[in-house]
Formats: C-alpha cells, structure tokens, sequence
C-alpha cells in the first residue's frame, strides 16, 4: 500500500524516474498501536506515511537514478515572503514569526515548536544513542546528526555551491552560504530588528535577549546556549579530538581548529586587512590585527583599565594584578597563572620548537612568537602612535611608548606607593625593598630579578663582549653600548 502510495503520488509530480526509487520500508505497530515506518537506505523512522515520503526524497542524490525536482512553491509566508511546496511546511515555518511552540517534553515540560524536535529532545532525557559509527564508536540519538558525523571520516562534501563552487558537508551550512551570495535574511528578532540568514543563528540570538541556557555539561555543570558549544566543551574533559589535519596527522578537538590549522600548510590566507592589504588565514587573527591600526581591543582590565584584543590576554595580564598561579608544571613545579603560559613554559623541558623562520633557520615554540620575529627580517611596524606618527613592530611597545604622552603609570609599588610606567620596572623597585632577586650571580651573590639582568652582569666577572662594532671591530659587553658607540662612525 505504501509503496503504491509513494509511486503514484511521486510520479504525478516529480517523473516516473523518481519511481524506481526501492521501497523495502519496515513497518512495526508499537504498544499504543500506531505503524512506524523505517527508511531501508538510512534506518531512520517515521511516524506518518507523508513525512515518510517526504523524507525519501533526501536519498535523491544517488546516481542509480534521476530526481527531478518539482519547482512549484504555492505556499507563501505572510511575514517574511518565503516560499514553500507544502501546507505543513508554511505552518512550521511560521513559528519561527509566531514564536508558538505547540509540543511539550513529557519529562521536563520543555515547549518545542516542531514534533522531530520534541522526539530528538526527549531522548536528551533517556540518553537512547540508537545510532553508532563504525568508524570511532561515537554514538547519537538523530540519524541527521550521524550522517554529519560520518562525512568527518568520509570527507564527503556533496552539497556544493553554484555561486563559488564551495563544497559543504552539512545542508543546513550550504543553505547559509548560498544566503552569503544573495544577501537574502528572512529571520528578523521582534526585540532587537537584527535579521539572520539562517534559523540556527536566529536562534541562539534569541538567547541573548532571554539568558536562556538550555544545555549542560554533565561533568561540571556549566551551561550553553546551544548543543554544539556543550559537545565542543566536553571535549576539555575526555581529551577527544576527532579532527585531524590530513598532511601532518595533528589532532584538533574542534573542526574550525583544524580548518585554520591546514591554512598553514597550504599557505591560503583568505583574510585580507582593508587598512594595510595584509592577508590573514582566519577572520579572529583578522580582528586582531585590525585593532593594531586602531589601537583599541575589547577586552579591559578593571584593575589599571589595560585593553586587550584577546580574552586569554586580559586574563593572563589580570593574574599580574591578583597573583593567582593555579597552574603548576609537573616537571619542576613552577606556577603559571594561564594554561597557555604553562604549555608554553613546559616546552622548555621538552625543547619543542615547531615554527621555523623561513629566512634564518630559528625556531620557535608558537606561531605568534615567529610572526614577531619576521618583522625583523621585513621591517614591517603595523603599529602607529596616534599622537606622534612614530611606528611600532609591536603592540606591547606603541603601549609603552604611549605612555609617554599620556604620563600614564599604572603599575604601584605596594610598600611604599611609588608608581611607574612598565611592570619590569616595579618587580626590580620591589627588590630595593626586599633585598633579594630570584636569579643569583654564583660569582659575587648578587640578585637580579630577571634572567637577562643577571645574563648582563656575568660577563662583569667573564669578560665576555659579545657585541661586536662591524666599522673598527671594538667589542662590548651590551646592545646599547654598541649602539652609542656606532653613532661616533655615523
């Protein structure tokens, strides 16, 4: 009967070849009595004959035979304009404008506005995964979401855009591009008026009026606007990184990580600074380096009102103030207080150095470190002083220099109440008061407060004058000296 069904009713509006389309379909009669029907090519079940039928039609991509698609949308949106082929369709469409939410979970009393929603929901609350990867074990609750996970193993793209010719795994992001091109946002917030191409983006801006966030992390308890954001989270817990970069085989917990990680490899920088003509491999480094023209971040420190460009910046400079070091590395116990300065201190102990510069052969522990040190061999200074013109190959040091103008001294001596411009020169004051450094002289005993200090006054006791005059050969024992003693050539 069903097959007849879907026969007559797919030949008089899609062509005969759709027919050909092998309907093994399953159905089972549950406790209540209602018929299920199982899709033969996927597993996926349904509840009703139309949505059923409906959904067959997303298999019509297989090359065994021709889908021609019907281009008729009678169905009209009242508020925004779009077209539909079905009644259904239109009255879920218009939820999105109505804000109705007709079905409710029978554990929590969550309202839904669309009853697979509902479903997918519930199993929330049972923790059934009935749908497993072959592939890793990893289990879901959706066959939509499985397929999507699959294609992270298969590299399967099959939705490709005519505009650009960019493929795309996921319909739901193709759908989104394509709007890219067209410019077209069907979903405005009755709150704000800000407009979105895509429902999912709708959606989580709706939140942000409401605070509403619906998905908790079972380890820890914190909570999330969206699934994906949770999912991405509970990554930090189990270490799974199911994202590999395919010419060096480095694991990334999240699939965007890996994207601009290959960037590296293939040299593309699709990102390009409007201001300078810089092109940069992702539109967060783009951000950031557009704030160096304008010298101005989003991030303040409340303490001495610093801006920073980066969230992990301002926390990494707000512990300077608090003194928190809660992270502590194992091999000799020092304490840093961000993660990152942690990983980056514990590549010490292993001497791991991944970025080499293309012009000298030095290398370096992190990326940002070999962008800073390439300025050297070209020169550049994207960082102008608004006050005096002069350019900076640094953001730390148009910071420094700008204090000069503004008089600024943000960083106070806790003993006595003096105050000065950097905080390498509070730490050194602070030993006027202590007596003591953490770096000593093994000649004389003498404390320094930083490596480079004490580094210095070692060639004292050695002799060693490592900087060296090219004009008359003259050594020195320090960078500033020989640079004084070049101007007497000049």
């Amino acid at each position: 009967m069903l097959e007849r069904l879907v026969k007559s009713k797919e030949r008089s509006q899609y062509g005969e070849t759709f027919s050909q389309i092998p309907i093994h379909n399953q159905t089972k009669k549950t406790p209540i009595g209602i018929k299920l029907c199982k899709c033969s090519f996927c597993g996926e079940v349904f509840m009703d004959h139309s949505s059923f039928s409906r959904h067959l039609r997303s298999h019509a991509t297989s090359k065994s035979y021709v889908y021609q698609e019907c281009e008729e949308k009678p169905y009209k949106c009242r508020e925004c304009g779009k077209a539909l082929k079905y009644r259904r369709s239109i009255r879920r469409h218009e939820r999105i404008h109505t804000g109705e939410k007709p079905y409710r979970c029978k554990y929590c009393g969550k309202a839904l506005s669309c009853f697979s929603s509902c479903q997918l929901h519930e199993k929330s609350h049972t923790g059934e995964k009935p749908y497993e990867c072959k592939q890793c074990g990893k289990a879901f609750s959706c066959p939509t979401y499985f397929r999507k996970h699959e294609r992270i193993h298969t590299g399967e793209k099959p939705y490709k855009c005519k505009q650009c010719g960019k493929a795309f795994s996921c319909l739901t992001s193709f759908r989104s591009h394509e709007r890219g091109h067209s410019g077209e946002k069907p979903y405005e917030c009755m709150k704000c008026g800000k407009a979105f191409g895509c429902p999912n983006n709708f959606q989580k801006h709706k939140r942000v009026h409401t605070g509403e966030k619906p998905y908790k992390c079972k380890q820890c308890g914190k909570a999330f606007l969206w699934p994906s954001y949770v999912r991405k989270h509970e990554r930090v817990h189990n270490g799974e990184k199911p994202y590999k970069c395919r010419p060096c085989g480095k694991a990334f917990s999240c699939r965007k990580s890996v994207q601009i990680h290959e960037r590296r490899h293939s040299g593309e920088k699709p990102y390009e600074c409007k201001k300078c003509g810089k092109s940069l491999s992702s539109l967060t480094s783009l951000e950031r380096h557009v704030m160096k023209h304008t010298g101005d971040g989003p991030y303040k420190c409340k303490d001495c009102g610093k801006v920073f460009n980066c969230p992990n910046y301002l926390q990494c400079h707000e512990s300077t103030h608090s003194g928190e070091k809660p992270y502590e590395c194992k091999g000799c116990g020092k304490a840093f207080s961000t993660p990152r300065s942690l990983e980056n201190h514990e590549r010490i102990h292993t001497r791991k150095k991944p970025h080499k510069c293309k012009e000298c052969g030095k290398a370096f522990s992190f990326p940002c470190s070999l962008q800073k040190h390439e300025r050297s061999h070209t020169g550049e200074k994207p960082y102008e002083c608004k006050q005096c013109g002069k350019t900076f190959a640094y953001l730390s040091s148009i910071q420094k220099h700008e204090r000069t103008h503004s008089g600024e001294k943000p960083y106070e001596c806790k003993e006595c109440g003096k105050a000065f411009v950097y905080l390498s020169y509070v730490q050194r004051h602070m030993i006027t008061h202590t007596g003591d450094g953490p770096y000593k002289c093994k000649e004389c005993g003498k404390a320094f407060d930083c490596p480079s200090s004490l580094r210095k006054h070692e060639r004292s006791h050695t002799g060693e004058k490592p900087y060296q005059c090219k004009s008359c050969g003259k050594a020195f024992t320090r960078p500033s000296s020989l640079q004084n003693h070049e101007r007497t050539h000049t």
